[in-house]
């Protein structure tokens, strides 16, 4: 049976705590939507913030909504060295013992003493899906990318829900290595 998953390649974005909104945009603020993502209740808000590392800054990065438990910004390596920051690979959400960054919004700024990470490469499987197919939460599986140089990306987690829709996740620096955009198409090969 051919197991086939859309690729969606992840730009660099944060996620920011109610508490953190209102310190950037203002006391009551509410993030409004701009467009839906691949998972249910996921979305790009308007806003937008700057993160300031050690050794640079970007403007712009666009918030993902809804409002998290903790702050977290997702950057690829290449982002990373620009700014002169560390960060491990890791599962969304670990971000323990992470290096901090500077965030500033219109209203305010936030100094994160923890929450930068390079997402690990990850596939969102219904639990349906993930039931047809044999594959449990917390696998690692392998991933052929047919883009225009096709790689096999091995450590690719599967996370199970019945809130998720089926959706590989990379990064920028995955996706053009791979030379795979949005939307196509990958084969889990084990």
């Amino acid at each position: 049976m051919v197991k086939q998953v859309p690729v969606g390649v992840s730009a660099r974005h944060i996620h920011l705590t109610k508490e953190h909104i209102e310190i950037l945009f203002g006391q009551g603020y509410e993030l409004t939507v701009m467009k839906d993502l691949s998972q249910p209740g996921q979305y790009a808000a308007n806003e937008t913030v700057a993160v300031i590392g050690p050794k640079g800054k970007f403007d712009k990065i666009r918030i993902l909504g809804p409002a998290r438990k903790a702050s977290q910004v997702e950057i690829s390596q290449t982002d990373a060295f620009s700014i002169g920051v560390k960060p491990p690979v890791r599962e969304s959400g670990n971000i323990a013992g992470t290096p901090g960054v500077k965030v500033v919004g219109p209203a305010g700024e936030v100094e994160l003493e923890e929450g930068v990470i390079v997402a690990a490469r990850h596939i969102h499987f219904h639990t349906s899906d993930a039931e047809k197919w044999g594959i449990a939460d917390k696998q690692k599986l392998k991933v052929k990318v047919n883009g225009t140089r096709p790689l096999i990306f091995e450590d690719v987690i599967a996370r199970v829900s019945p809130d998720f829709a089926l959706d590989m996740h990379i990064d920028t620096d995955e996706a053009n290595a791979a030379g795979v955009k949005n939307g196509e198409m990958a084969e889990i090969i084990d």
